[in-house]
């Protein structure tokens, strides 16, 4: 496929541990890519990314499909014009009841799976019967665990809608606390990033639905004045009373917690993609958009 000059862009839907690699392998065969979050499986991958894309020059997007968002971008925009006034704080979160993946037994690869090329750049390890095709996302050779599995959209959420970069502090804390089992990271987690004058969280459920009321995953940005909640279906602003105001619907749904996802931001978002590069337009979601202020690197 890279060696095809009939192909123009590389899609990359795979473990996470391939997504940084097999990118950099496309821009270097002169494809644009569109590549799932995160970026990579670690920051200085993110880094190799951004320069192999300073020098081939190709079109790199992200899938964080939330960016694409009419309502999100409409909310964005009307904090930046201080609808909620002086906005200080972000919270974003997820919550699912994933259950057990139970302790992996050594059996034979599926007929169907080259599990060499399959674990590519990672380091060897048996096959097992609880890696493939889904909870690879929970052992660190191949996944980044929750926070990045899902809590890479809401986060860069607020990012997007707080106007910040870099954190000048990061604090974690959480554990494993519901089964004992094979997974290798937090199933229940917060985090907090630390700005000058604003903050954003993370509150991670993936075991242990967040109770009684609150949706399955989204984000809350508060102002001086007011507060918005950002989901993929819909934005809605609240007065400091707790009223609603307005909300505003994306016209197609999209799925939020299954592990199939789609609907009509994915569709947005890659129609973005292709626009791109056919009539060179910015993405939605490259590092020329999605920057630090420090590193030129994509948030993943």
């Amino acid at each position: 496929m890279l060696d095809d000059k009939d192909v123009d862009a590389v899609f990359i839907a795979t473990p996470e541990h391939w997504h940084a690699p097999m990118a950099i392998m496309a821009l270097q065969a002169g494809k644009h890519v569109y590549v799932e979050k995160p970026c990579s499986h670690n920051p200085h991958e993110n880094e190799l990314l951004v320069a192999a894309q300073r020098k081939y020059k190709k079109i790199v997007q992200m899938g964080n499909q939330q960016r694409s968002a009419q309502s999100s971008a409409l909310a964005v925009k009307e904090i930046k014009e201080g609808i909620i006034g002086n906005v200080y704080k972000g919270e974003a979160y997820y919550s699912a009841n994933r259950g057990s993946i139970g302790t992996g037994k050594l059996v034979d690869v599926p007929k169907t799976l080259n599990w060499d090329l399959w674990q590519g750049p990672a380091p060897r390890e048996a096959f097992r019967d609880n890696v493939h095709p889904y909870n690879w996302h929970w052992f660190k050779s191949w996944g980044t665990g929750e926070i990045h599995n899902n809590g890479t959209h809401e986060i860069d959420i607020c990012r997007w809608a707080l106007g910040v970069d870099l954190p000048n502090k990061v604090t974690s804390f959480g554990g494993k606390y519901t089964f004992d089992d094979d997974w290798q990271f937090p199933d229940n987690q917060e985090v907090t990033y630390q700005y000058d004058d604003k903050l954003i969280t993370w509150t991670g459920h993936s075991r242990g639905k967040i109770q009684p009321s609150q949706p399955g995953r989204g984000a809350s940005i508060y102002g001086s004045k007011g507060v918005i909640t950002l989901s993929r279906n819909n934005y809605k602003l609240f007065g400091l009373d707790g009223e609603l105001i307005k909300t505003v619907d994306e016209k197609v749904k999209s799925e939020t917690t299954n592990t199939v996802g789609g609907g009509g931001l994915d569709v947005t978002h890659i129609a973005n993609f292709f626009n791109a590069i056919r009539l060179g337009g910015e993405t939605k979601c490259s590092y020329r958009r999605c920057k630090y202020k420090h590193h030129d690197v994509p948030f993943g």
